[in-house]
Parts: C-alpha cells; sequence; structure tokens
C-alpha cells in the first residue's frame, strides 16, 4: 500500500477595488461582491509522488499566466509544472486578469502563501472514490447529452478516520449569473462549497467537468439570456439560483458520502500527454458571414476579429496551431484528466465509456483556450464554435475554433493516457 500524505490551505483572492469582468466580454466594471472567490491548494505525497491539486474561482487565466504559477508552485514542492494542476471553476464574474495585472500578481502571491501554509499541515490520509448522479446542469442544445456524474472522492485522516476534506467534480457552466451581473461573485461553485462543507465538516473542492454545452440548470437575471430559455421548462429562473444549486449537490450526494470507507490508497500519480491541434484562418468572405451572424444572433461586434483575420490573410496565414496538454490527477481507482479547452459533454462521456465511471475528463485546467466542439457540434456553428471566437480570439491565439477532428484526437489521448 502507499502511504498518502495530504496538506491543503484555502485562501481569499477576492478584489479589494472595481475590477474589469471577464466572463460576458464586457468592459465595465465591477459593483461590489456577491460572493467571495477563493483559492485552494491541496499537496499529495507519497513515498515516490509529490502532487499539487489547486482550485481557483476564475474563468480560467490565459495559458501563459497559468505556466507561471505552475513552474513557481512546481519550485515551491521540488517538483514541476507537471505535478502542479490548476483547476478553474469557469465563474464568469470574477476579474479579467489579463486587463488587471496587480490582480494577477497577487493570486498568484496567495496561492503560493497557501502553498506554504499546506506543505506544514501535511498529515497520513485515507480515501474512497464514488459517483453518483445529480441534476444542476442543461445542456444547450435542446436533446442533447449530458454528464450528470458527481465524482466524489472523500478524504479521511489516518488516525482518527475523521473527515478532512472532499474533492467533487461537477458539470455545469459557472454562470448561474448572466450577463446582467455587475458584482464579484464565486457563483455557484461558491455556494456549493459552503452548502457541502457545513453539512459535511470538512473543506470542499470542487473542480470543473466537460461543461462547455452545458448550462446550470437554475440561473438568476432580469434578462432573457440566450442559454436559459426559462420558458422551455428546462431551465429554472430564481433569485436564489446559486444556493438551488447548491442544495441540488447536497441532496444528491449526501448518501454516497456518508457510504464511503476511506482506505489505504495503492496509485499517486500525476502527469501531462501532449499533442499540437490545428485550426483554419477563414478567407475574408467566410469571415464577414461569421461576423454578420454574430452579430446578428448575438450582438457581437467582430471589428477586431475581422480586423486580425485581415492580416492574417494578408500576410498569407492559413492554419494556426495550438499545443494542448492533457494532465492527469490519478488517485487509486479515481482519475481526474484535464485540458484547458471549453470541452463539452460528450468528450466526457466517450472517456467514461472506455475508462469507466470514475475517469473524469473536464475542461478550464491549466488556464482556459476557449471551445473545444464535437464534429457534430462543429457544423452546426453557433457561439460555442464560432462567435466566441470573435469575444476571446486575443486570449487563444488563434482566430478559429480547432479542427472538427480535435474532440476525437483529444478523447484518444486521453484513454491512452489511463492506459499507460
Amino acid at each position: 500500500m502507499t502511504h498518502i500524505k495530504l496538506g491543503f490551505h484555502e485562501t481569499d483572492i477576492t478584489p479589494d477595488a472595481p475590477m474589469q469582468l471577464i466572463g460576458f466580454g464586457s468592459s465595465s466594471k465591477s459593483q461590489g461582491v456577491e460572493r467571495p472567490l477563493r483559492a485552494q491548494v491541496s499537496i499529495w505525497q507519497s513515498d515516490t509522488a509529490c502532487c499539487t491539486l489547486v482550485t481557483i474561482d476564475h474563468i480560467g487565466f490565459a495559458v501563459e499566466h497559468a505556466a507561471r504559477l505552475r513552474d513557481a508552485l512546481g519550485a515551491l514542492t521540488g517538483t514541476n509544472a507537471e505535478h502542479v494542476m490548476l483547476c478553474f471553476s469557469h465563474t464568469h464574474a470574477a476579474p479579467n486578469d489579463s486587463l488587471e495585472p496587480a490582480y494577477a500578481n497577487l493570486v498568484d502571491a496567495r496561492i503560493l502563501d497557501a502553498a506554504r501554509a499546506a506543505l506544514t499541515s501535511m498529515r497520513p490520509v485515507r480515501v474512497a472514490w464514488g459517483c453518483a448522479d445529480t441534476h444542476i446542469g442543461v445542456n444547450r442544445r435542446s436533446g442533447g447529452a449530458l454528464d450528470r456524474r458527481a465524482g466524489l472522492l472523500k478524504v479521511a485522516d489516518a488516525e482518527t478516520g475523521a473527515p478532512v476534506l472532499a474533492l467533487l467534480r461537477l458539470t455545469a457552466h459557472g454562470n448561474s449569473l448572466k450577463s446582467d451581473n455587475a458584482r464579484i461573485s464565486s457563483d455557484w461553485f461558491g455556494a456549493a462549497r459552503d452548502i457541502l462543507s457545513h453539512s459535511w465538516g470538512c473543506p470542499v473542492m470542487l473542480t470543473q467537468g466537460a461543461a462547455g454545452n452545458v448550462a446550470p440548470r437554475f440561473f438568476c437575471s432580469k434578462i432573457d439570456p440566450p442559454d436559459a430559455d426559462d420558458t422551455s421548462g428546462r431551465f429554472i429562473r430564481t433569485d436564489d439560483a446559486l444556493n438551488e444549486m447548491g442544495r441540488t449537490v447536497l441532496r444528491d450526494t449526501q448518501a454516497l458520502f456518508d457510504s464511503l470507507r476511506p482506505h489505504d490508497a495503492s496509485t499517486l500519480r500525476m502527469f501531462s500527454v501532449r499533442d499540437t491541434l490545428y485550426a483554419d484562418v477563414p478567407t475574408p468572405s467566410r469571415a464577414r458571414s461569421i461576423a454578420e451572424e454574430a452579430a446578428q444572433m448575438a450582438g457581437i461586434d467582430g471589428t477586431n476579429w475581422l480586423n486580425e483575420v485581415a492580416r492574417l490573410n494578408e500576410a498569407g496565414v492559413t492554419r494556426q496551431s495550438e499545443p494542448v496538454e492533457l494532465q492527469f490527477f490519478q488517485l487509486d481507482e479515481g482519475a481526474l484528466i484535464g485540458v484547458p479547452n471549453e470541452v463539452m459533454c460528450e468528450l466526457a462521456l466517450d472517456v467514461r465509456a472506455q475508462c469507466g465511471d470514475l475517469a473524469f475528463l473536464g475542461g478550464y485546467t491549466n488556464g482556459c483556450t476557449g471551445y473545444l466542439p464535437t464534429a457534430e457540434e462543429y457544423d452546426r456553428g453557433g457561439y460555442e464554435v464560432f462567435w466566441s471566437m470573435l469575444h476571446y480570439y486575443m486570449y487563444f491565439g488563434r482566430v478559429m475554433p480547432l479542427e472538427r477532428d480535435s474532440a476525437a484526437r483529444l478523447v484518444q489521448l486521453a484513454v491512452n493516457g489511463l492506459h499507460s
């Protein structure tokens, strides 16, 4: 058996001044705080491995920012970036770290301080995995697939048996608060953490699943957002949406938490596999068509994007590349597999079908680089495929979505990595 030690610490990363929000392409500053932002650091050690798993209330840093923080955490723990996994909640109500450098520095400093504190709190633990179903997400396409798994890792003190941490993987976009919200918020992730930790008597870490096309079932907004049509009956509009999400998770996971009996672990490892994916640069006529559709259907101004496409065309650039890292955190029979992209839930279900219920592919890991649709969704187009690029291309280093076969390639890499 592998004797596992765990160190844990959490820290507040709420800004103390108005900040530009990142979630809906707005240039406005925040107006107060609805719910604080948090970062949590867990450090896992065995005789042969040291793995750092961090959860952060943010939509997802640019990969370059995430890489700097991973390097610093790796140096602090005596490992390297490949043994540091950053999991972002994907809340749309956090500051834009790319445009607010002082905030980015504050977050990094507090996470490094939390890691130092975690290293001083190492203790022997036992672990147990389980999986329940929870009804918190709705596929944005009517009749679309859903990954309802609530993957739960229960961690207990090896001597007393008392729970010391719960790690829960869930799947629903971090935007129960919609574009009319102007307040800093950890969104439903923060509410769920508070509700679960109060019931279970230990800290709770949440990681986001493959939520690229999964909206939260409960939402709070005075407008009629495009990803929450409450006239369909699939979505529920309520002023208490964040807590409703959290209460639903608690109801659906309480019995599982109570039933899990932690035991000594046999496997602990964290590693990465890498590939390069590609995206075509559109012709000027194709770009104009996309921009016109985005303006008509979503009110998006594509002027800057069109200028960038024109620049690439004039320079003779017809294809752009993106290096992609799949990172694995495996503890006994359970595994978190993370990519920076906003992957759609079908990809996670494909990995599950080949690797089992406790193989959890998720997005928003070590950064955020835009939607990665299935081949079918690529053909259908829309916000997740094309229109969002008009907002966020400048952060991704490309102007179009990754090619149609990228999802299948990513799934195969995940399966091969787990079987290695």
